[in-house]
């Protein structure tokens, strides 16, 4: 076989090792999807009147705020699935796993790859949910054509393996799960101060910087702008440069971490 060949069939095997895991252990991919389940039945049904007020400029009508608020949940969603792959990663490194495939003859990338490949996986199938629960509570996607579901499912796609190479490295870098959770919070809480839930346009001045220049922001422009039809300008480059090199970055320092000698 070739070297394509055996890299291929060792990284299908950690995704089928990585899938089986999580299908024995759902808990965590369970809480994590929790949290954005939680915030969009919170948002809509709590405060959904008065931001879909605010956001429309009209009466109180909680409709408009879930077709602006489903969007970011759904980015939200994968920057809260990583942080299982961070968890999940440190706990190989820990327990001793990693070091028995340095052992074995197998493709070192591999290990990584099937990390990834499974986690964006789990992240398409923890954003299918929650888009089903935002479609079950009033949102609607009418005006989008098969070509914007299409670049809208590549766009979620291509941010979750940005996300995942991240969170990577930084299992890699955690001497235990907690740290892992830890160190992966910012994929979670970086949603939460982009606009996500309100536009930047009403952020006060001196925190509007910080919801424009992170990848959250454009990413969930781009995505509402697909779905909804409302205007995408820059953000779709900003949104494809952010996650291209995310991946970039989270895979060289994901491949040297590994590449050191085990902890």
């Amino acid at each position: 076989m070739s070297s394509l060949s055996l890299a291929v069939r060792d990284a299908n095997t950690m995704l089928r090792r990585n899938l089986l895991h999580a299908r024995r252990y759902p808990s965590l991919t369970l809480n994590l999807l929790l949290t954005p389940v939680m915030l969009l039945l919170l948002f809509v049904y709590i405060f959904g009147d008065v931001m879909s007020a605010g956001i429309g400029g009209g009466g109180a009508d909680r409709s408009a705020y879930i077709a602006y608020i489903v969007p970011g949940l759904l980015m939200l969603t994968i920057g809260s699935t990583v942080v299982g792959t961070a968890v999940s990663v440190s706990n190989d490194m820990s327990e001793g796993v990693i070091a028995r495939f340095r052992t074995m003859a197998i493709h070192r990338s591999s290990v990584l790859v099937g990390h990834v490949v499974g986690s964006v996986l789990q992240s398409v199938l923890s954003v299918v949910v929650v888009g089903a629960v935002g479609v079950a509570i009033g949102f609607r996607s009418t005006d989008a054509t098969v070509l914007e579901w299409l670049a809208a499912f590549g766009l979620l796609v291509l941010f979750s393996a940005a996300l995942t190479w991240i969170a990577v490295g930084m299992g890699l870098i955690s001497p235990n799960a907690e740290a892992a959770s830890n160190n992966a919070l910012p994929m979670v809480l970086l949603p939460m101060l982009s606009s996500a839930f309100i536009p930047v346009e009403t952020m006060p001045g001196w925190f509007r910087p910080i919801a424009e220049y992170q990848p959250f922001t454009p990413a969930i422009e781009t995505l509402r702008g697909l779905l909804l039809g409302t205007e995408i300008g820059h953000n779709g480059w900003l949104a494809v440069g952010w996650s291209i090199g995310l991946v970039l970055l989270g895979y060289f320092w994901a491949t040297s971490k590994f590449g050191q000698d085990p902890r």
